[in-house]
C-alpha cells in the first residue's frame, strides 16, 4: 500500500511515501538520541552494537551484522572506533582462526547503561507526537514490518516469502 500521491509532472509526493517517512523517523531518532546522549556518549550504531553484544558475548562480525542490521563494513569501522575507546576487545575464535570474537569491556558496560537510559529517553521522545492509544498499535505494526524484512533472503539463508495479509483479515495490532 502506498499512500503517496502524484505531482502535476507524474512523480511522487515524498511527503507521503512510507519509505520516505520511516528515513525522516529514523533520522530523528539519531537526533534525539545524540541529544540525549551528549558529547561523551555512543552513537546509535555503537549502542546497537553493544546491546547485540550484551545479548551475545563474544559474537563475532557475521552474527553482528545479522543482530544490527549494520552492513559488514560499517560494522567492521564500528567495532574498531570502539576498539580504539577501548568499549570492546577481540580475539580469535578456536573454531575459526579468520573470525574474531568481540567482547564488551567494563568500560564499555559502563557507556551501555548510560546508553540505555539515553537511548529509552529518546524513545519516548520518538513517540511524543502519538496519542498514547496509538504508541502500542504503532510499535506492533513497525515490528510486523521488521519481521517481514527477516524473512528477506540473505546470502547463506533459505528464501522464504514475506508474511501477506488478505485484504478482507483485519487483525487488532
Amino acid at each position: 500500500m502506498t499512500v503517496t500521491g502524484r505531482r502535476a509532472n507524474g512523480s511522487p509526493e515524498l511527503a507521503g511515501a512510507p519509505s520516505h517517512l520511516l528515513r525522516r523517523c529514523y533520522q530523528y531518532f539519531g537526533d534525539i538520541f545524540a541529544l540525549e546522549s551528549g558529547d561523551n556518549g555512543l552513537t546509535r550504531q555503537q549502542y546497537l552494537v553493544l546491546t547485540a553484544l550484551d545479548q551475545r558475548e563474544g559474537a563475532n562480525q557475521t552474527m553482528l551484522v545479522e543482530a544490527t542490521g549494520i552492513d559488514r563494513s560499517t560494522l567492521a569501522e564500528i567495532v574498531r572506533r570502539m576498539l580504539t575507546r577501548e568499549l570492546v576487545s577481540r580475539s580469535r575464535t578456536k573454531a575459526d582462526a579468520r573470525a574474531n570474537a568481540i567482547f564488551i569491556t567494563p568500560s564499555g558496560r559502563r557507556a551501555l547503561r548510560g546508553a540505555r537510559l539515553a537511548a529509552g529517553r529518546a524513545e519516548r521522545n520518538l513517540l511524543e507526537p502519538l496519542l498514547p492509544s496509538e504508541r502500542i498499535r504503532f510499535v506492533k505494526s513497525l515490528a510486523l514490518i521488521a519481521a517481514a524484512a527477516d524473512q528477506l533472503p540473505v546470502s547463506g539463508r533459505q528464501h522464504r516469502k514475506p508474511p501477506t495479509r488478505s485484504m478482507g483479515a483485519s487483525r487488532r495490532i
